[in-house]
Formats: C-alpha cells, structure tokens, sequence
C-alpha cells in the first residue's frame, strides 16, 4: 500500500508495538531482534531481575547473550499494563510473568517492569529496561494459612 494511503498509526500503538517487539524478542531468545530494539548509546540502562544495574549497550547486549544462551525456554504473560507518553518519550510499566527453563526443571516468577522508550526518527528505541522480582505469595486457601 503506497505510503500515503496507510492508516496513521497513533504514538501509543506505535510505543505499545515496541514494546510488543521486545518480548517477543525474549521469548524467541533473539539477539538479532534485540539489537534493532535497542538504542545503542553509552547512557542506556537496564537492570534485569535480581542483577545488578547495566549501563551502556554493550554490555547490556552481552547480558541478553548470556541469558539467551543459558536459557532454553521463556515465556512471559504481561499484566497491569500502563502506558504515559510524554513527547518523544513514553514508558510502559507492568507485570512480568515469567517461566523459564534453564536446563534444569522450569521455574516461575513474577518481575514488576518499567520500559522506556526514546522515539528516533519514526521509531521508538528502548532506552532502559528495569525489572525487579515480586515475592509470590501462594494462594493458599483460608483453612491452609498459619494463625
């Protein structure tokens, strides 16, 4: 369809597209992908669950290669979605879901997350990445609990 002629896609769907790329990106372990995500400058920031902060794309890059090659499998469901845009910046924050495999048996968690994106030209860049663990509370029934 010749330029022109396309819907206009709004700032929000375009940042909530970005932010669709980069999970699908940790799901299917792709570096590739995740290195068009990124914006590649000194200054960006990421702090993955548990880990200490990252600045700087080469190192984050090399993060994500760490865990892509230890990591078998990764599943992420998103919850609590929010989105502010504020001019050529926008953040989304949420809830991780996370299952991964490793090699050795899965295991759950949950990570409160905050991505921020930079638009560049016509396309918004994540510029920084913080997840922080939740404790899971097991829900477990009345009857169950300790008093």
């Amino acid at each position: 369809m010749p330029e022109r002629l396309r819907p206009a896609v709004s700032a929000e769907d375009a940042v909530l597209e970005a932010n669709e790329s980069f999970y699908r990106a940790l799901q299917t372990l792709d570096l590739d992908r995740m290195d068009g995500i990124w914006l590649h400058k000194d200054w960006v920031f990421c702090a993955h669950p548990g880990w200490q902060a990252i600045t700087g794309w080469e190192e984050i890059r090399k993060s994500w290669e760490g865990i892509f090659t230890n990591t078998r499998q990764l599943k992420i469901r998103l919850r609590q979605v929010g989105l502010q845009l504020c001019g050529p910046i926008a953040w989304i924050s949420c809830i991780e879901e996370i299952t991964a495999d490793a090699g050795d048996g899965l295991a759950a968690s949950l990570a409160q997350a905050t991505n921020i994106y930079m638009r560049v030209g016509e396309e918004w860049k994540l510029v920084h990445h913080h997840a922080s663990p939740v404790p899971m509370t097991p829900n477990f029934p009345e009857t169950e609990r300790v008093q």
